[in-house]
């Protein structure tokens, strides 16, 4: 896992340079981490349509981020399984996107975004 957060923090900024993507990402991103908090809260609690309502946002917050990346001039590289999507993702939104805007990247990426 070290080698994927550091493999995909190497070429992070070249994935998101488009302000669009950038806008997207700092609302989806934290609504995604809600949700796989509220999913696994309400798995515990046996409370099936907060689980419900936790998987439909993450899955409209991926696809607004798979919406926004389709505008970056450089595409993200494709997945090549199933699971090499599933760890991608975790890494993306439970570490380097955090990271991206807590090192003032993501600031500083919408201050140079066309």
């Amino acid at each position: 896992m070290g080698n994927l957060i550091q493999w995909q923090w190497d070429g992070y900024h070249e994935y998101h340079q488009s302000k669009t993507n950038l806008l997207i990402h700092i609302v989806a991103v934290p609504m995604l981490l809600g949700a796989n908090v509220s999913l696994l809260w309400s798995l515990l609690h046996m409370a099936w349509l907060g689980a419900g309502a936790s998987l439909a946002i993450m899955i409209i917050s991926l696809v607004l981020q798979g919406r926004g990346h389709k505008m970056e001039v450089t595409p993200s590289i494709p997945f090549s399984s199933p699971i090499n999507a599933i760890s991608r993702l975790f890494v993306e939104q439970w570490i380097n996107f955090p990271r991206f805007v807590l090192t003032g990247g993501w600031w500083r990426a919408y201050q140079a975004a066309r």
